[in-house]
């Protein structure tokens, strides 16, 4: 039966299979924040995460080291912006319901894309524009500030947005030749380091059977999370696999509801509405973007 779906199906079940890989990770790692340290939870499965990316590099010969200056920094530059990224996405995971986070992050697409204008002179239309503005209004219906400004899980979720953003401005950058596997072995490696460099100040816990299978769980699932979102743009037109990433919000609302017992209100879920349709709308316009003249 798998074998009868066109590459465009193929890939939208993988990148549906990342986005519930990446929720998966996310849920354990917020029932392990309830015991362990963040600063031990990112070195161990750091280390378990690592050791399976350059098992799986070696086996399909995806490894290469001897980069440019120039795709090292640009590496390096990238592995620091996710290293930052995991400590305040982690930090706001701890305090915000899982599916509020997950709706923030939402808007990523929509941010990448006026970091890209501002920083690289890339050239928006109108359609697109309108929708980046219409995305912004749609996160302020899901944080709603208030008169003393963001709560501080908030703020560690749109400092994450700020950081992924300036993560795949490293990546936009690299050159066609880096391969994908030694990026993301470099970038788990410093996860891992700076896990161990905070857990200096930090007293680690003892590891109960459940939590090293947590532990296991949350290497394992960012692990396939990491491997389907390669698989599905290999297999199907990046323009109809892109857009099922969102279903990460749909995965984050079910695990909130079974797990943790949580669900976001009507104007949390309208902004959310609201960021994943203007999401949508701008990778449908980049596709065509990139072979004619822009919008």
């Amino acid at each position: 039966m798998i074998s009868a779906l066109t590459a465009n199906q193929k890939g939208a079940l993988l990148m549906m299979g990342s986005m519930a890989g990446f929720t998966l990770n996310d849920g354990f790692i917020k029932l392990l924040g309830q015991n362990l340290p963040l600063s031990q939870i990112l070195t161990l499965r750091g280390l378990l995460v690592s050791v399976l990316i350059f098992g799986l590099a070696r086996a399909l010969g995806a490894l290469r080291l001897n980069l440019s200056r120039r795709d090292w920094g640009l590496v390096i530059g990238r592995s620091v912006a996710e290293a930052v990224t995991t400590y305040f996405f982690l930090s706001a995971l701890m305090v915000m319901p899982i599916a509020n986070i997950t709706a923030i992050l939402q808007m990523l697409p929509l941010t990448v894309t006026l970091a890209a204008v501002l920083v690289f002179g890339e050239t928006v239309g109108w359609r697109r524009s309108l929708a980046i503005a219409a995305g912004f209004l749609g996160m302020l219906l899901i944080v709603r500030p208030g008169p003393n400004g963001f709560d501080s899980g908030t703020g560690y979720a749109i400092a994450a947005v700020a950081c992924i953003t300036a993560r795949d401005l490293f990546t936009r950058r690299l050159s066609a030749e880096v391969p994908s596997m030694t990026v993301s072995l470099v970038a788990a490696l410093s996860v891992t380091a700076f896990g161990a460099l905070w857990g200096l100040g930090e007293d680690w816990q003892p590891i109960s059977y459940d939590a090293g299978a947590m532990l296991l769980g949350a290497s394992g699932m960012i692990f396939v999370g990491y491997l389907f979102s390669v698989m599905a743009m290999r297999v199907g037109d990046v323009s109809a696999v892109a857009p099922f990433r969102y279903t990460g919000l749909l995965w984050a609302l079910l695990l909130g509801w079974a797990i943790f017992d949580s669900w976001p209100d009507a104007l949390t879920l309208v902004g959310a509405a609201i960021v994943v349709a203007a999401g949508v709308f701008s990778l449908m316009r980049e596709a065509p973007r990139r072979i004619s003249e822009p919008e």
